[in-house]
């Protein structure tokens, strides 16, 4: 496989990493506005109980504070956020698929934002998970950067 093909490949592969994070994102949405029809409490209590996990312990007891607040949340702008987030992942997936610089910009800038944070998430509760997280997007950023330097030096040759 030449170097064109092989990198063709691998943006197209971060190009579905990038549009299922974007359906996954459009699913939770749905699934939010869906929740906002339904005790929230009662349903996370449920859910507690058929997995038979103790509501005290550290993700079930997240998983009600945050179900406490949902009811309380500012629906536009939880819609507006979730639309853009969704959007963006969309335009960096056919940006990448289609082999444009911009979705590379797009790419290497919307990932890097993240790393940060992902670092410092990781320092407080190191787990492998995190980790992985941070290795995987800190991969993807390096590789959409060195492909928009591969561009520029092209692009600088005769």
């Amino acid at each position: 496989m030449n170097p064109a093909t092989k990198q063709r490949s691998t943006l197209q592969a971060i190009a579905v990493f990038e549009a299922v994070k974007g359906l996954a994102a459009l699913a939770g949405l749905i699934g939010i506005l869906d929740l906002l029809h339904h005790d929230v409490r009662a349903v996370a209590m449920t859910l507690i109980g058929r997995f038979g996990l103790n509501p005290e312990a550290q993700y079930p007891s997240l998983l009600l504070h945050y179900a406490d607040l949902l009811p309380n949340t500012d629906l536009h702008m939880l819609v507006a956020l979730g639309s853009a987030y969704i959007a963006i992942r969309f335009l960096e997936a056919a940006g990448l698929w289609l082999s444009k610089a911009w979705g590379e910009y797009l790419g290497a800038f919307s990932g890097g934002i993240y790393i940060p944070f992902e670092v410092v998430h990781l320092i407080h509760e190191l787990s492998w998970v995190n980790a992985c997280v941070v290795a995987l997007n800190a991969a993807i950023v390096a590789y959409l950067v060195h492909a928009l330097w591969q561009r520029q030096t092209q692009k600088a040759q005769p």
